[in-house]
């Protein structure tokens, strides 16, 4: 059976441009890049080389990309480094209510610092109201995050204008652009970013390597004490081969982004159409215009997630769901349940994210199989025979 993977948001598997760019790196250019010695200065023009890539694909200089272990390191970096820098000026950040727990959990833990934290709403599409984060600014602010794209519905949120309020009020601010990077045109002056994170996996480059953008004259503290390696700002032996491979994935991304990002739309547009016409009682979830070219999210009203993607796991179709994980939580997602969805419906999430080698033969048997999945399990449901039965 061919399996059709459209998970493509929690990872994509690496591509052959990063594979083929990461291998010497094992071999013949094995050294430590910190090394004085040939060996290690052949590893630092390669480390070098794909931070001026990066920093290409971004529009920012060389000096001002920084390499990490991934997304999640990003963000903790950007807020508490932000944060305890400047500390003496106040203790106010703000957030919103659907970033990614990366960020979340880490404003909850500068809480318990004694930080105060803003968690902006989001209105029906999950897009954050530019005036609501100038209403939040107090004396006190010394940090803006708001994410480029929801991860979970793929609603692209207001950036310029967002980063416009943070300039006018001189207030630093971060954007975690995991889910955008290599999916938009992303450019940290256009957008006017201070600080600004990605992760290699979600383009096709290796797990376990990120960076954050962070502009020249930012005021933040280090995050990683040991060596003095990324110019004395992030210890530890750089992971070569994972920067080289992010690098090259990266390059291939932007160099085929608007050809990727119109057959994509195209892809999930019609998945979107097809599932909604297919089948009753369903939403799309997220903004049907500002979002990731790749994303679908919808809600299935009546169904558990879990039962869903466990039957389409066995029709060979890889996808995720917005309600809770197999872990035992029973809590919904909190960026369903900040759109204004209720619990029920929220369980009921079905995300779907494809990526440029996604075929229109898979999609057409998605939308074979999914509205089968979908009636089997309804049959099945008594939250549906009751419907039913008020219906009568």
């Amino acid at each position: 059976m061919n399996r059709i993977y459209l998970d493509n948001a929690a990872t994509t598997a690496i591509c052959p441009e990063a594979l083929a760019a990461m291998l010497p790196c094992f071999g013949e250019h094995f050294g430590n890049a910190s090394s004085i010695h040939s060996t290690g200065r052949d590893a630092r023009k390669l480390l070098e080389e794909a931070r001026r890539t990066v920093a290409d694909a971004l529009g920012a200089k060389p000096a001002e990309i920084y390499f990490t272990s991934g997304g999640s390191e990003s963000d903790n970096w950007a807020i508490k480094g932000t944060a305890f820098a400047n500390r003496k000026k106040g203790n106010h950040i703000i957030t919103s209510q659907i970033e990614h727990h990366a960020v979340l959990h880490t404003c909850q833990w500068l809480e318990k610092q004694g930080f105060e934290v803003t968690y902006l709403p989001v209105d029906e599409y999950g897009l954050v109201n530019p005036a609501d984060v100038e209403a939040a600014i107090t004396d006190k602010t010394i940090l803006i995050t708001i994410m480029a794209a929801n991860n979970e519905i793929g609603t692209i949120e207001p950036i310029p204008e967002i980063s416009k309020i943070a300039k006018a009020h001189k207030i630093p601010f971060h954007c975690d652009a995991v889910q955008a990077v290599g999916a938009i045109p992303v450019n940290v002056d256009s957008w006017n970013v201070d600080m600004l994170s990605l992760s290699g996996h979600k383009f096709h480059g290796p797990k376990g390597v990120g960076a954050l953008y962070i502009r020249t004259g930012t005021k933040v503290d280090q995050f990683m004490h040991g060596g003095a390696q990324e110019r004395g700002k992030r210890a530890t032996t750089e992971n070569v081969p994972g920067i080289v491979g992010t690098a090259a994935a990266l390059k291939k991304a932007i160099d085929n982004l608007e050809e990727n990002g119109i057959r994509e739309t195209y892809l999930r547009d019609k998945l979107i159409k097809g599932i909604l016409d297919t089948i009753p009682y369903t939403r799309l979830n997220g903004h049907p215009l500002y979002r990731l070219p790749n994303n679908v999210n919808v809600s299935i009203q009546y169904i558990e997630g879990e039962a869903m993607l466990l039957r389409l796991d066995l029709a060979g179709i890889a996808g995720s769901s917005g309600s809770a994980c197999t872990s035992g939580s029973l809590d919904p997602s909190h960026v369903l349940l900040a759109i204004g969805l209720p619990h029920e419906v929220a369980h009921g999430s079905l995300r779907l994210s494809l990526t440029d080698t996604t075929t229109e033969e898979e999609v057409d048997e998605v939308l074979r199989v999914l509205p089968k999945i979908v009636e089997t399990l309804r049959s099945m449901s008594p939250m549906f025979d009751d419907f039913i039965h008020n219906q009568k």
